[in-house]
């Protein structure tokens, strides 16, 4: 009896590699719940992971635990998420997102202090959305809705809101989630909002409860002659993004989350237009003796958006962006950003731009931004049962107030597809700039490059 079985599981591996081959390998297996016979009422569970390994060409000056940091290497977690949404009658949908970001030894908690005392790393995971939509109009793919609640819903562009499982590059531009952890939660806000598809037109338009900067974990910047997000006389924000889409329609079942790439499954040519306003959001105050004077921030972008099939029966498909993005926060504002920073520290600051250690780069600012980027994604079974590749480049050109010449980062990397987004490994080149301070007060002039090299590992049900 047990020759036989083995004899019988012997016999069925060939049926089985075979039947493997016919899978559609962008094809997603659903964790799902149907509520009704016909399933047009469900619950649905969706799992990601997104491991990094990294090294990096620090920042001078940069330090790691109070120790000098040249380079760094580290593991991490870039994002983990579990999401739970569901159809829940014809007109209420509902959707729940939790999870944590960059967590690494150092950035995965409130910081580790000063004088050596480590913080609680268990505590990084929390609600990025929470919300409720009803669906006041239907007909064909013809929709209107209203929501409200956490949500990363809004304006200014399609990467302020992306499907962060379909990212195409290794991450997004993260200069689009223009006030990210600043008066939001990692890009979500308290909001009610519209969303619809009217024949082409898509759209979002909705108005956001900003959090208090004093409430995203870290010491506030001093108020002074640059501009920093206001403490007082806090008012309501706007945001709106309109979108032609010229060929095929995209998915609309998540709230918000739009998609990086279809890998050639859909015909996609969108032309975009977006805003984000808010009056009194930033303040300044040229000396002690000064007013304080606020000022509005008011952000906007037009972009091309296109993906689609080159040849359908290869299973090729390119993907590209290029947008131009208006960022005014107000007079000398500039932030310095490090994706899940592998450092803690710097000897060598800059003034008024954070933190400056490790990977960041100014990565918000006063002035406008050039983005762009180009995937190609090669036939399907390029390399058999194990997947196909995607090479791609992005390239970002900002041009901020408080740097004498304009900012130039580039991004080259190789997607593995093994199995489209649900499981991926990517290989990512950046090449940034670094700054010192110029003899032009109030100005930052380059003083090199740096690079880093990342591998991540992507999975997803």
């Amino acid at each position: 009896m047990k020759n036989n079985l083995w004899l019988i599981f012997l016999i069925s591996i060939p049926a089985f590699a075979q039947e493997k081959k016919k899978e559609d390998p962008n094809i997603r297996n659903d964790l799902r719940y149907n509520l009704n016979e016909s399933g047009s009422h469900y619950f649905k569970v969706t799992f990601l992971n997104q491991t990094w390994l990294r090294f990096n060409e620090s920042n001078p000056g940069t330090t790691s635990l109070g120790d000098p940091a040249a380079q760094t290497f580290d593991i991490g977690l870039r994002r983990t998420r579990i999401q739970m949404f569901g159809q829940i009658t014809d007109r209420v949908f509902l959707y729940t997102q939790f999870g944590m970001n960059n967590f690494n030894k150092n950035n995965a908690f409130p910081g580790y202090n000063a004088n050596g005392t480590p913080s609680n790393r268990k505590i990084a995971a929390f609600f990025h959305d929470a919300l409720g939509e009803y669906e006041v109009h239907r007909q064909g793919t013809n929709f209107v809705r209203f929501g409200g609640g956490l949500t990363i819903v809004g304006g200014l562009s399609r990467f302020s809101q992306p499907s962060i499982g379909t990212i195409m590059t290794m991450d997004v531009p993260v200069f689009a989630q223009a006030t990210v952890d600043q008066t939001d939660e990692f890009g979500r806000k308290l909001s009610v909002y519209s969303r619809g598809q009217l024949g082409k037109f898509n759209y979002r338009v909705d108005v956001t409860d900003p959090f208090p900067i004093e409430t995203n974990g870290s010491t506030p910047p001093a108020l002074g002659p640059n501009a920093t997000f206001a403490r007082k006389n806090h008012k309501k924000q706007f945001q709106g993004l309109f979108i032609y889409n010229i060929f095929d329609t995209e998915d609309n079942t998540t709230p918000g989350y739009m998609t990086g790439t279809h890998l050639g499954k859909r015909k996609v040519l969108n032309l975009e237009a977006g805003f984000v306003t808010q009056k009194n959001a930033t303040w300044t105050k040229e000396t002690a003796a000064s007013d304080t004077v606020y000022t509005n921030l008011n952000l906007w972008s037009v972009a091309a958006y296109l993906d689609m099939p080159l040849d359908k029966e290869k299973g090729t498909a390119i993907s590209s962006y290029l947008g131009y993005f208006s960022t005014d926060y107000g007079k000398g504002y500039l932030r310095y950003n490090g994706l899940m920073n592998p450092a803690t520290g710097t000897t060598q600051p800059l003034p008024g731009v954070g933190s400056t250690q490790g990977n960041a780069y100014p990565m918000f600012g006063t002035g406008n931004v050039i983005y762009g980027q180009l995937g190609y994604k090669m036939a399907e079974g390029l390399l058999g049962e194990q997947g196909t590749l995607q090479p791609y480049v992005s390239v970002q050109h900002s041009s901020y107030d408080r740097l004498e010449k304009g900012m130039n980062l580039v991004n080259l990397g190789m997607n593995w597809l093994m199995k489209g987004h649900t499981a991926k490994l990517s290989l990512n080149y950046e090449n940034r700039p670094i700054y010192r301070a110029s003899s032009t007060p109030n100005r930052l002039t380059t003083d090199g490059r740096r690079g880093a090299l990342i591998m991540q590992y992507q999975i997803s049900i």
